[in-house]
């Protein structure tokens, strides 16, 4: 007789399975005395609430994040977090939260570890089209599967009642379990839940009936209040971490909380019956709470039309005669809980406070008030995390609400208003090719195009720290909303006068960002923005072309016809100029090219040379070169500091403020004391950041009207690039290289930005006009801003 070949080969790919899927689940429960000792061994990971456990979850996918001012001492720890792990990653509808958002929910999740009394109910608060709902459902995802983790589990209460013990002979038993077994098998029999599989296994064993806990209690409640302090106390052995436990706030539940009323009556009914709590104790056992959102245990959501149920009364028929037949007495344990306690250790959740779930959200208020609900004359304890999401005009469901204001939480959820942000809901959309059919920048433009309509065209807390927006009229638009933009993604720009930048305390910043809270809840929504950015991309992306901000202004031009959300007046005229001028630097750092050591030699000199009188020649000590001190090798030094066409009375006073700090800093503080080489002294660094600013600035003069140089341009990688001179190739070759080293392009990009540059003349239009003489007191006074302000 021929085997079958696949016998054996199913056969081991179920029981590879079987194990699979029982490592998942962590196995069966486990009795009390070995759940204390893995207690003992890893207190932190056992001893949490659901509070707890939330907040290890989301810092576990988020990370503790990361400050670009972490050494700056007006810094106010609005950081970057990571939440693609959390919201993105494995999800059909991915969330993507920006910084305002990340830093408002991780604030909020943070205070969870430290263990909040009592119960409160966290509403998130958005307009339409916000993305309340996936982020929730994402939420509850990764809760879900991090509580399957090692990492992520948290245990629950199962009864193992031995019926040896309690005196049921076998004879008794089995006669139960028949009669059992046709109350169950018989249709339409009322009132009677229906069993799990393990459920019955546990009735038909004839050594033990097992009784779950349906309120979830952590096994640690099963230990009578008054001895929980002492047990924790002998069982830790770590002193640093024992008396965080005995004392610390967040562990106060485990020396608050109560068993449930079923917990507690088993307990009582059993120490009555056997008369020794060694032997409870031996009946009570720990397993891993499984948290089933699809199954309502641990995790409820309720939308606004899910009917509510006539009943919230639940039992179970069947297990409650087992118990009277084996503690032979009626209604000493009764087996009744109602629908919260499903949720009880874990989250229950409202989808918009509307419909059917006003009434649950009103319902919740014993509970949230007091943490307590009546269930007939039973009252149950219900320690939850409760969230909610509601829209701006259901607040008045909210409102009606007063008697426990008090326990509400509003955490809003606004469209989103980091331009980063929304550029990844572009590219998650559309695909992350679409950045490579863009110019850079081009695309983060058009997000803040987007995002210049989500907020207030005024803002307090900037003009009081600004003052005249005039002045950063190359940077930013007049309301301001650039640099918001900016503060909202958390850079401060590098454009700022370093005025402006000391200026920026850690009080401003406060008040900037917490804007954020009453923006982003008008303007394009993010299902507008997508839509929007559909048509504009189906519109310009053509083969052979990139989009460039041309294309962008040409598009919201004939969009904004007609449209009731309007961009801010003159945003659009601001948003091109910036760009330009920011493109024309990049432009002006490819170009440019110096040699360093013939610039830190002519400072040098110049340093040296100052100190003596006009018409003398000397050695200068620090680069051994022969200089002849004369009034036209000095004016020309100067000029190279301060620009051409400054006034030689200014030029005088710049020469004798240098010449001042050089003696009484230089010489006897930093080269003396400090004994520092002449180059790394502060006013070295300052003239050669003056000396390096003017040479930027005059880098593209021999090209403006150099017709060859803007068709060689036009002619790069192509054989007509060829006939150049030797000269204007070297240029343009290290030009595009330099744009697509420093800042990303590419050969074609990097060509059509150059073009760009010179058919609309920015250099011209950009021209700085002639500076003005330095003020006696200290010539450097603002060199930040007077390198980079209009």
């Amino acid at each position: 007789m021929n085997e079958n070949p696949y016998e054996q080969k199913t056969k081991d790919i179920l029981d590879g399975l079987c194990a699979k899927i029982r490592e998942k689940e962590h196995g069966a429960p486990i009795p009390l005395e070995q759940f204390l000792q893995i207690a003992a061994s890893e207190p932190d990971r056992v001893f949490r609430n659901i509070l707890q456990v939330f907040h290890d979850m989301i810092h576990s996918y988020v990370g503790p994040g990361s400050d670009e001012y972490l050494g700056d001492p007006e810094t106010i720890n609005f950081v970057y977090y990571d939440t693609h792990r959390l919201f993105v990653e494995g999800s059909d509808n991915p969330f993507f939260a920006d910084r305002l958002f990340a830093n408002r929910f991780i604030q909020h999740v943070t205070t969870f570890r430290r263990g909040i009394p009592q119960n409160r109910i966290y509403i998130f608060e958005g307009p339409h089209g916000s993305g309340k709902s996936t982020f929730l459902n994402n939420l509850l995802m990764k809760f879900e599967q991090y509580t399957k983790t090692p990492a992520g589990v948290s245990y629950e209460t199962i009864w193992r009642i031995d019926k040896n013990e309690l005196g049921a002979g076998e004879i008794e038993a089995a006669a139960i379990l028949k009669q059992l077994k046709n109350l169950v098998e018989t249709p339409g029999v009322r009132g009677v839940t229906p069993m799990k599989g393990a459920d019955l296994a546990a009735l038909s064993n004839k050594n033990y009936l097992q009784v779950h806990c349906p309120n979830h209690d952590h096994p640690i409640m099963q230990i009578p209040k008054a001895y929980r302090r002492e047990l924790i106390d002998e069982l830790i052995d770590d002193p640093v971490f024992k008396k965080k436990i005995l004392y610390q706030k967040q562990y106060q539940w485990i020396y608050r909380d109560k068993p449930c009323t079923i917990c507690a009556s088993l307990f009582r009914s059993l120490l009555d019956v056997l008369g020794a709590p060694s032997k409870v104790f031996k009946m009570i056992y720990a397993r891993p709470y499984q948290f089933n959102r699809r199954l309502g245990e641990g995790v409820s959501v309720f939308n606004p039309a899910d009917m509510i149920p006539k009943s919230n009364l639940l039992s179970n028929l069947v297990l409650q005669q087992q118990l009277d037949s084996l503690l032979r007495s009626s209604n000493q344990v009764r087996y009744v809980y109602s629908r919260y306690a499903k949720t009880n250790n874990g989250i229950y959740a409202l989808m918009d406070i509307k419909d059917a779930n006003k009434y649950r959200f009103n319902a919740l208020h014993g509970i949230i008030s007091e943490g307590v609900h009546k269930l007939e004359d039973v009252e149950e304890d219900v320690h939850s995390l409760f969230l909610a999401l509601m829209n701006p005009e259901d607040h008045n469901q909210v409102d009606q609400a007063l008697s426990f204001s008090d326990r509400i939480t509003y955490i809003k959820i606004n469209y989103v208003l980091d331009y980063n942000t929304e550029v990844k809901i572009y590219k998650s959309n559309f695909g992350d090719q679409i950045e490579r059919r863009f110019l850079p920048r081009v695309l983060e433009n058009f997000a803040k195009v987007i995002i210049s309509t989500r907020l207030k065209t005024s803002s307090e807390p900037l003009l009081e720290w600004i003052g005249d927006p005039y002045r950063y009229r190359r940077y930013c638009d007049r309301n301001l909303l650039l640099l918001k933009m900016d503060i909202y993604t958390g850079v401060i720009p590098a454009w700022l006068s370093e005025r402006d930048r000391q200026a920026f305390s850690a009080k401003r910043r406060r008040k900037v960002v917490a804007e954020s809270e009453n923006e982003g809840r008008a303007g394009f929504s993010g299902r507008d923005s997508i839509k929007i950015f559909n048509e504009f991309y189906t519109a310009v992306a053509k083969k052979g072309k990139l989009i460039n901000m041309d294309m962008l202004v040409n598009f919201f031009r004939k969009h904004q016809k007609g449209q009731d959300v309007i961009i801010p007046e003159g945003f659009m005229e601001s948003l091109v100029n910036s760009y330009n001028y920011m493109l024309l630097q990049e432009v002006k750092e490819s170009l440019y090219y110096y040699n360093e050591e013939r610039i830190s030699n002519d400072i040098q000199n110049y340093l040296f040379a100052i100190n003596f009188e006009i018409g003398r020649e000397e050695k200068c000590v620090y680069t051994g070169e022969k200089l002849e001190i004369t009034e036209s090798y000095l004016s020309s030094m100067e000029q190279r500091f301060m620009g051409a066409g400054v006034p030689g009375q200014a030029q005088l006073m710049f020469r004798e403020e240098i010449q001042r700090e050089y003696a009484s800093k230089t010489l006897t503080q930093e080269m003396g004391l400090e004994k520092k080489p002449i180059t790394e002294t502060a006013v070295y660094n300052k003239l050669m950041e003056r000396y390096v600013h003017n040479l930027k600035e005059k880098v593209m003069d021999p090209f403006q009207e150099n017709e060859n140089f803007r068709n060689a341009i036009k002619d790069f990688g192509t054989d007509a690039f060829k006939t150049y001179d030797r000269r204007i190739r070297e240029e343009v070759s290290f030009l595009m290289a330099n744009l697509q080293k420093k800042y990303g392009y590419t050969d074609q990009g990097a060509r059509e930005i150059c073009m760009y540059v010179i058919d609309k003349d920015l250099a011209k239009l950009f021209a700085e006009p002639t500076r003005p003489a330095p003020p006696p007191i200290n010539p450097f006074d603002g060199l930040g801003a007077f390198a980079i302000t209009p």
